[in-house]
Formats: structure tokens, sequence, C-alpha cells
């Protein structure tokens, strides 16, 4: 399952998006990712739905809600996780090394609304 590169927009968004991630605004961050998602195909379109997921597992978290927040970091985790080209664009293996061990803190009934949000950083250009 191929995509088409993003457009100059969409990497504008993309990068808008994990800066809102970055900062803890979990859930502007769904909002402009969300944006991008709708407009993406193929691979892409799973790579940032897992974007998605992450920054509304976050969002669920802060509230309390475990078991959403548990449930959406398992399905972005699986979706990250995949071979996609896309993943290039940023520190996959740095962000998937710190979701397991927080994926299993929320699933142990471990995790508090204040367990830290990994960051989510470049490594190549759009």
């Amino acid at each position: 399952m191929k995509s088409d590169p993003l457009t100059s927009e969409q990497s504008q968004r993309l990068r808008e998006g994990l800066a809102l991630f970055n900062s803890g605004a979990f859930f502007e961050c769904h909002e402009v990712l969300e944006a991008v998602w709708l407009d993406a195909s193929g691979e892409n379109k799973v790579f940032l739905q897992g974007l998605i997921q992450v920054a509304v597992s976050f969002y669920h978290l802060r509230r309390g809600n475990f078991t959403g927040s548990g449930r959406l970091l398992r399905a972005a985790v699986e979706k990250l996780s995949s071979p996609a080209e896309c993943r290039r664009w940023i520190d996959m293996a740095g962000l998937l090394e710190a979701l397991q061990p927080l994926l299993e803190t929320i699933e142990a009934g471990l995790a508090s609304p204040d367990t830290p949000a990994p960051e989510m950083r470049f490594v190549s250009a759009l």
C-alpha cells in the first residue's frame, strides 16, 4: 500500500501537530493531525492515524480515562510499528521505545493523569 508524498501544506500541518503534542496540547494536536489525515492516503493515512491515536490516548490519560487511553495507545503502537516509509520522518524507534513501557504501566493500572508524555522528534525532512 504505497502513498503519495505529503504536500507542503500537509508537512507543515504535521510539524504543527507534533509541536502541539510536545507542548501537551493533545486535543489540539489531534485536531491538526486529523485535517492532514483526511487528505492522506495509503501508508500515510495509517501512520497519521497512529499519531492521532497517541495524542487522543494522552488526552484521555490526562482526564483519568485509563481504559480508553490504554486501548488507543495499544492500537497506535500497532499502527506505528509497521515498516511504512513515512516512519522515517520522526524518531519512531525512540517513540515506540517510550510508548511500550507506558502502555504496560497504563494496562497494569499504575498510570496517573500526570504520567509524562514522550517527545515526538523529527529525524528527516518531510
